[in-house]
């Protein structure tokens, strides 16, 4: 049993859920009022379109991919969206429209770097300066949304278990679900594994990696775009520096839960807890009430740390435990 529980298979994942856990019921003891289903809930109601987004970013990972430009993108989406509302046009095509741009914009960015072969890092980095820039071509200023059908969305909420969910959480988890489906039942999934495991193999064995790395740009892309609609509804404004640093969260969110830097290796469901951890730490600090906020980073950069080596110290072992087998 105990074997078992120490095999290096999905142990990373094990140690998420498992700290996020402990964590939580730990800050239930120290904190009065801190075990409630509501602040349970508020962890998906404040980090929703986090999680939106790291699942877009698990998936390019996963391929051995970087995309930086996602917290540019839910920007611009954001100042698309308040601009058009704010020129009187239907929320119900605004908000497809958010999410179109960012599809597109991932699709690009694909294909740029399939087609002539450039780094990812390159790529997304001149596109987050790039569609960082355009945001404010649209305006300096911080622009309200004030359309009434949008603002009901925004404050809609479900009463659920003595508390309530706004719609984001309902989007982020549906997300969660197909992205879920997409990685570990499909054929589209098997490939992005098997690029990030070894592209030149998956090539050999005939797997299409050309077309399912501008996928995965352009799912991710989608993703953001959504994330930006998502951040609009929980802001309810757009501006262009909204957040910035987002690309670095999500990056941060799929590593500690539990997907290798590398590829080839994590999983969707553990990307959710990557957020849960990062939305647990804001939420003891602002119980705690002496902390600055930015003690939330020095606390994610810990974990980033830990979890970087766990991920080699785990890979060591798999590495080891083969070489004994043979």
């Amino acid at each position: 049993m105990i074997n078992k529980i120490l095999s290096t298979k999905n142990l990373s994942l094990k140690i998420t859920i498992t700290l996020f856990v402990v964590s939580f019921l730990i800050c239930s003891l120290i904190y009065p009022g801190f075990f409630s289903w509501q602040n349970f809930f508020n962890l998906f109601i404040d980090n929703s379109f986090l999680l939106i987004t790291a699942i877009g970013m698990t998936f390019v990972i996963l391929t051995g991919g970087i995309d930086l430009s996602v917290g540019s993108v839910i920007a611009f989406v954001s100042m698309v969206i308040a601009f058009l509302l704010q020129q009187g046009l239907n929320a119900f095509i605004v908000i497809p429209l958010g999410v179109m741009i960012g599809g597109c914009f991932g699709a690009i960015m694909g294909l740029i770097i399939q087609k002539f072969k450039v780094q990812p890092f390159i790529v997304t980095l001149a596109g987050m300066f790039l569609i960082r820039g355009l945001s404010f071509l649209i305006s300096v200023e911080s622009i309200s949304i004030k359309d009434p059908i949008f603002n009901r969305i925004a404050n809609y909420h479900i009463p659920i278990a003595g508390g309530a969910i706004s719609v984001n959480v309902v989007l982020s988890l549906v997300v969660l679900a197909l992205g879920m489906y997409l990685a570990h039942f499909t054929k589209f999934g098997r490939t992005v594994y098997a690029i990030g495991g070894d592209e030149e193999s998956a090539q050999l064995m005939g797997l299409k990696v050309g077309r399912t790395k501008v996928l995965v740009y352009t799912l991710n892309g989608l993703c953001s775009g959504l994330a930006g609609v998502a951040f609009s509804l929980y802001m309810l404004s757009g501006y262009g520096l909204h957040a910035e640093g987002l690309e670095m969260d999500s990056i941060a969110s799929v590593v500690i839960g539990g997907t290798l830097l590398t590829g080839g290796s994590g999983f969707v469901f553990g990307t959710l807890f990557g957020v849960l951890i990062q939305g647990l730490i804001q939420t003891v600090i602002m119980f705690q009430g002496t902390l600055s906020s930015w003690w939330t980073k020095i606390f994610v950069g810990i974990l980033l740390f830990v979890f970087i080596v766990l991920q080699k110290v785990i890979s060591n072992m798999k590495t080891t435990k083969n070489e004994f087998n043979n």
